[in-house]
């Protein structure tokens, strides 16, 4: 089960923040940081997921606020996973981030999957406010390295 849309955030042990433009144009930008922070440090976490998820959180912000203002990507490396948050200008809490709306989205409609992926693969996901709008985030665990014929 997801975490509450409020919760501390543990330490870092290594993060990367950037600035983004607030357009389509953020998006690949995004998946690439995550994945380059991921895989250099050969930090464990499920690259694939991660980018999948920082692609929804990025999109969303993109599409739901207002404005030209940037938005931000925050890549945490935690001890036992990494988290991503992504910071705009609107303090409206995300849709239904934390828990379900009452039904399935609609399989004919292009829009309404992202919320749901976000609460279905990550490990824990939310939204904090911060001095400027929002910070919608989620976590992943450290997924255990495979066994590799030598």
């Amino acid at each position: 089960m997801n975490g509450t849309a409020l919760q501390e955030r543990p330490s870092a042990s290594a993060s990367w923040r950037i600035a983004l433009p607030h357009s389509a144009a953020a998006v690949p930008v995004a998946r690439a940081l995550v994945r380059t922070a991921l895989a250099d440090l050969e930090h464990g976490a499920d690259c694939d997921t991660a980018e999948l998820l920082t692609a929804e959180l990025v999109a969303n912000a993109v599409e739901h606020t207002a404005g030209d203002s940037p938005i931000e990507l925050v890549v945490e490396l935690l001890p036992h996973g990494c988290q991503v948050e992504v910071h705009d200008p609107d303090p409206a809490p995300p849709g239904d981030l934390t828990r379900p709306h009452g039904g399935e989205p609609d399989p004919w409609q292009e829009h309404g999957r992202g919320l749901l992926l976000i609460r279905a693969l990550s490990s824990s996901c939310g939204h904090r406010p911060t001095e400027s709008g929002k910070a919608v985030w989620f976590r992943l665990p450290v997924v255990p390295r495979q066994w590799r014929p030598v």
